[in-house]
């Protein structure tokens, strides 16, 4: 075992020859720094940059960039900044992370935080510095909650220390090293995880039982047995591993129970990623921990990654100290107010927070099958050409694809793991299909889908959706790695992160984009994270994803826009009007459903509710002189104008909060760009157009505003990237800056309507779009009912009749709005509101601290429960109930009438 100094020390003097062995041939030559080279620079910053052994070039671009900044904070940190900067866009470290660290005297937070600092002209750090920065913060809170984990397991005992430390660093050491051979993604929270649990099993196995926790200690106990003979001999004859054993799998399992972990998964990742870093090292049929050999090759691998040194962790070292937590901060019990009973809740870790996804997730799918249900096959079979041989195909082509891929991407010995995370993908894929197949069902009264489920755009985009889901669930789906690719190109191997699951399966994110709404409304028990997931998802591909050379979204527009006049892809009139939410997934990929059908009616037209959403898809009647509209394509652009224009609020209200006039006129033209100037957004970002218009409107009203002032405010919005205004394409398939594609593309195409605002009769304003609430957030917020200022409603869950959402005294249930059943119910409830019993009423507490309240109270009158007033309370009580019996009564006869006249007609 290496001395702790050779992990916590900088060696000047040892440690950079693997560095040097790394550089190319053609740059050895120029290793060496020259002080003479260098004399109108710092001394200090001279010395720094020797220390480093960075080349001329690297010295002189870092002493350009600190000249950009040097009126900013501590000369050396910006130093060592520059530094990382200039060598990530050079791409020719002759350092670690660690070591410049160390150099500066800066933790990893303080580092990252300083170096995005930097930016102060919004150019100092390129889209590829910003890339590299996210991703070693990804890693490295990865990193520290895997450590912070790790240190649970840990032997409280204090005997033999020494021998204690030692296998506790052999067993770290090992973890990393087998996370960093065995993963591509070493910031995958979820399989680095599962490789600690099989590191753990491995080491503790071959741990003496005084080091060991009693839990684990038992564990072994229960199993353990010497070898026989037999066993011997099998094992000499199968050195490269170890057969597996009942003591493996009882030791396994007590881990994974213990940390909230699937067995089954670990088990796969040890048997096939695990199991073969074993071999790699000849540890298979060791019966012994490793004594040498494992630190030096981490070293190996940590001078080749070029990042932090991850066995600082157990030496405390101040470069990746923990951020201490303010308690004073942490979020309390609703008994907070009470001195004698403050409860602190701890916040949740990343890993028991992943944990609790995944264990969800399974739960939900726990009775449903990799196969269709009698349900749905029931459905297949009621097609007029049974789709199921064509389902069963398609699955088996993407499950060899997803795997194959998954395992590029993950590491080479994750392709197992990858067919577990599709084969989750198909229950859920089964299961939200068949919910929604029963929800059209009962719409349109009819059994055959055939056209629908016949559309292998439909079921693909359902499955990309479903796998989209799970994978976001294992936290291998994210939005937190920096810039993204707007030149339109397929996402790097290396990053699964949306929309890589359409570069899987090979599907255009405007069809994916149809599913998303009627999957999150057809399975009620997606967790608010995957909600707000798919919903970003959805955000993505209207502002950027779906504008990318080779949409259908550009044929559907075309098509749209083909010997046009009057008729426009969306009414400015509508735009008042609020958004229904009630399309569904075949309304969408059945699009069009009718000729001649306005993507969005004139003024003289229904409301948007009497759209073809309403209707049973139909096949398409021949009629040439009228040409057929997409309903999808409608819906698209009323989401996309209301994500336009809560975004451009957003900006205005940190911006021109001293000029309200003027967002009504940014959003005008903001609005005519995209109506009929669509051709902008190609290969580009929404929110580009969007910070021009406010450029462009602001000059012709002569409002002092900067384009470096509307990016600054930009990057403070939330899901931005730097590569929105750094990397925007301008003419030929260039990219610069968005000044120079506002000067260049922008003005020059908008020039004449721009001036228009600044003459006497400015265009006529657009209206503003009406912002419905969220369709994904309504089922987990209730809604105030708009004549009163107490009253809630929220969509009814199952099991409706679960003890814990019946009120507490009664155990009844009350809900309004469906069918309540018989007569007698109400008057159960007069008969409790006219009884004698008053004990549910909360005496009065005269003591001058209040009690904690065990239940809701509603303000009555004015006044309320805890303020000791009862006039008016019970009147007031009997008075809504009587008003909710006659609303259910006129409801009713209403209902009945109706029934009625349709039978007459």
């Amino acid at each position: 075992m290496p001395p702790k100094k050779r992990n916590t020390v900088v060696s000047q003097s040892k440690e950079p020859k693997p560095i040097a062995e790394s550089v190319s041939q053609d740059k050895k030559e120029s290793t060496e720094l020259s002080f003479k080279k260098h004399r109108d620079k710092e001394t200090e910053f001279v010395t720094l940059c020797k220390s480093l052994h960075v080349t001329d070039l690297v010295c002189d671009h870092a002493w350009t960039l600190w000249k950009t900044i040097q009126d900013s904070d501590s000369q050396k940190s910006l130093w060592g900044s520059c530094l990382f900067a200039t060598v990530t866009d050079m791409d020719t470290a002759s350092f670690t992370l660690t070591q410049l660290l160390k150099a500066v005297s800066l933790n990893v937070k303080q580092f990252l935080a300083l170096v995005r600092k930097m930016d102060v002209n919004l150019d100092t750090i390129s889209t590829k510095v910003n890339s590299a920065l996210s991703h070693l913060e990804k890693k490295y809170d990865v990193m520290l909650a895997l450590y912070q984990r790790f240190e649970k397991c840990k032997p409280d005992s204090p005997l033999s220390f020494s021998r204690e430390k030692e296998t506790i660093r052999t067993c770290w050491t090992m973890f990393l090293l087998a996370k960093g051979r065995a993963l591509q993604m070493e910031d995958d929270l979820v399989i680095s995880f599962q490789l600690l649990l099989c590191t753990l099993e491995f080491c503790i196995k071959r741990c003496p039982p005084d080091l060991l926790q009693p839990l684990y200690k038992s564990a072994i106990s229960k199993v353990q047995s010497p070898p026989g003979r037999t066993a011997r001999r099998s094992q000499s004859k199968a050195k490269s591993r170890l057969p597996e054993s009942e003591v493996d799998l009882q030791l396994l399992k007590t881990l994974c129970q213990e940390n909230d972990c699937n067995s089954e998964e670990v088990k796969n990742v040890y048997q096939t990623s695990f199991s073969a870093f074993l071999d790699s090292l000849d540890l298979s049929g060791s019966a012994h921990l490793p004594q040498v050999g494992l630190d030096q090759q981490y070293q190996e691998h940590y001078l080749k990654s070029r990042d932090f040194d991850g066995r600082l962790f157990l030496d405390g070292d101040e470069t990746v100290l923990v951020p201490k937590v303010d308690m004073s901060q942490v979020e309390r019990t609703p008994k907070k107010m009470s001195d004698e009973d403050s409860t602190l809740i701890p916040p949740q870790t990343p890993i028991r927070a992943a944990m609790t996804s995944i264990q969800q997730l399974r739960g939900d799918l726990t009775s449903s099958g990799d196969q269709p249900s009698t349900n749905l096959a029931t459905y297949f079979k009621n097609c007029t050409v049974d789709p199921t041989q064509d389902v069963v195909k398609r699955l088996e082509t993407f499950g060899e694809t997803f795997s194959q891929r998954f395992g590029q991407a993950v590491g080479p010995h994750c392709v197992a793991l990858g067919r577990q995370r599709f084969n989750l993908g198909v229950k859920l894929y089964y299961k939200i299909m068949e919910a929604m197949l029963k929800s059209e069902e009962k719409r349109l009264s009819v059994q055959n889908f055939s056209k629908l489920l016949n559309d292998s755009t439909f079921h693909t985009s359902l499955l990309a959706c479903a796998l989209e889901v799970v994978m976001a669930t294992y936290g291998e789906s994210s939005f937190k790695t920096g810039g993204y690719n707007q030149g339109g190109g397929d996402a790097t191997e290396r990053n699964m992160c949306f929309p890589w699951i359409l570069d899987v399966v090979e599907l255009t994110a405007f069809d994916f984009y149809k599913v998303i709404e009627s999957f999150i409304k057809a399975d009620p028990t997606l967790s608010k994270d995957i909600v707000k997931h798919l919903e970003t998802c959805e955000n993505l591909i209207m502002e950027r994803i779906a504008w990318r050379t080779g949409s259908p979204l550009f044929d559907l527009l075309r098509q749209e826009h083909e010997g046009e006049t009057a008729e426009q892809v969306e009414t400015t009139a509508n735009f008042s009007q609020p958004l229904q939410h009630n399309h569904t997934a075949a309304d969408l990929y059945l699009s069009p459903v009718r000729p001649g059908l306005r993507v969005l009616p004139p003024e003289t037209a229904a409301s948007p509710n009497t759209q073809a959403s309403s209707q049973p898809p139909t096949q398409p009647v021949s009629q040439p002189a009228r040409p057929l509209k997409s309903n999808s394509l409608s819906l698209f652009y009323k989401k996309l104008y209301r994500l336009a224009y809560t975004r451009l609020k957003m900006l205005c209200s940190y911006l021109l909060s001293s000029h309200p006039e003027l967002e009504p006129i940014i959003w005008t033209l903001f609005q005519h760009t995209l109506q009929h100037e669509h051709e902008l957004m190609r290969d580009r970002h929404l929110d580009q157009l969007m910070m021009c218009a406010m450029y462009a409107i602001c000059k012709v009203k002569t409002v002092d505003l900067r384009f470096k002032t509307i990016v600054t405010a930009y990057k403070n919005m939330p899901n931005t990237s730097q590569d929105t205004f750094k990397h925007v394409l301008t003419t030929d398939g260039n990219y610069d800056s968005i000044i120079v594609f506002y000067n260049l593309v922008f003005m020059q195409k908008l020039k004449t309507n721009i001036l228009q605002y600044a003459s006497t009769r400015p265009p006529t304003l657009s209206p503003i779009p009406q912002i419905p609430r969220s369709p994904y957030k309504f089922p987990n917020s209730p809604l105030r009912v708009p004549v009163s200022s107490n009253v809630y409603i929220s969509p009814m869950k199952s099991p409706r009749m679960s003890p814990g959402m019946m009120t507490p005294r009664s155990r009844m249930l009350v809900s309004i709005g469906e069918p309540f059943g018989l007569i007698n119910r109400f008057q159960k409830i007069n008969q409790m509101v006219n009884s004698g019993d008053r004990s549910f009423k909360r005496s009065l507490d005269l003591g001058s601290t209040p009690k904690p309240l065990k239940r809701l109270r509603f303000d009555m009158d004015g006044q309320d429960e805890g303020d000791g007033s009862k006039s008016g309370g019970d009147s007031t009580l009997i008075q809504k109930l009587t008003e909710m019996t006659s609303t259910r009564s006129r409801m009713q006869e209403q209902k009945m009438k109706e029934d009625a006249e349709s039978r007459r007609e």
